[in-house]
């Protein structure tokens, strides 16, 4: 059994969803792209050309399904403008599916829902992160966690709009 998030990515068979909460990640990754991103300069080629676009493209062309749903509310913060607008749409590119649950004008449905990932219907990796967003690894709840995270993650999906049509109407 794959210990790491990195070999979870690697190895599922179906599908890949994430669910992300945070407002800010800028301590998680892609710390001198976000900075470009404040300063107004252009993407860095190194954030163009990230592992993570390999692995979506990979595995997105093997048949598998990437996707995620980020829980937010606007005015967006600094960063969500920056993963939104560079990230998921980099990402998008690669085959990479995204959906947004907007909290902004609803009460959020599933309020005591952490970060995770969840593999294949059957296995959740729980995110773990520090107060300034670091990321400080994963846990795997074990087999009786399973119908908790399937019910957060369907009821994202239900409350959820595609990205494209919420970055439409709510852009920058």
């Amino acid at each position: 059994m794959p210990d790491t998030l990195g070999d979870w990515l690697k190895g599922f068979s179906r599908e890949a969803f994430r669910l992300e909460t945070l407002d800010d990640y800028s301590k998680a990754g892609g710390v001198d792209a976000y900075r470009a991103f404040l300063a107004g300069e252009p993407q860095p080629e190194k954030f163009q050309t990230a592992e993570w676009m390999t692995t979506v493209g990979n595995a997105v062309q093997s048949g598998k399904r990437i996707y995620r749903v980020h829980v937010l509310a606007r005015p967006l913060t600094d960063y969500l403008r920056f993963e939104l607008s560079w990230g998921y749409r980099r990402n998008i590119e690669a085959g990479e599916e995204f959906f947004i649950l907007d909290i902004t004008s609803q009460e959020n449905p599933i309020p005591d829902a952490l970060d995770f990932w969840l593999f294949d219907e059957q296995t959740v990796g729980a995110m773990n992160y520090d107060g300034e967003g670091k990321y400080l690894g994963l846990d795997f709840p074990g087999e009786e966690q399973l119908s908790r995270f399937l019910t957060y993650r369907d009821v994202a999906m239900a409350h959820a709009v595609p990205f494209s049509e919420w970055w439409a109407k709510y852009g920058e």
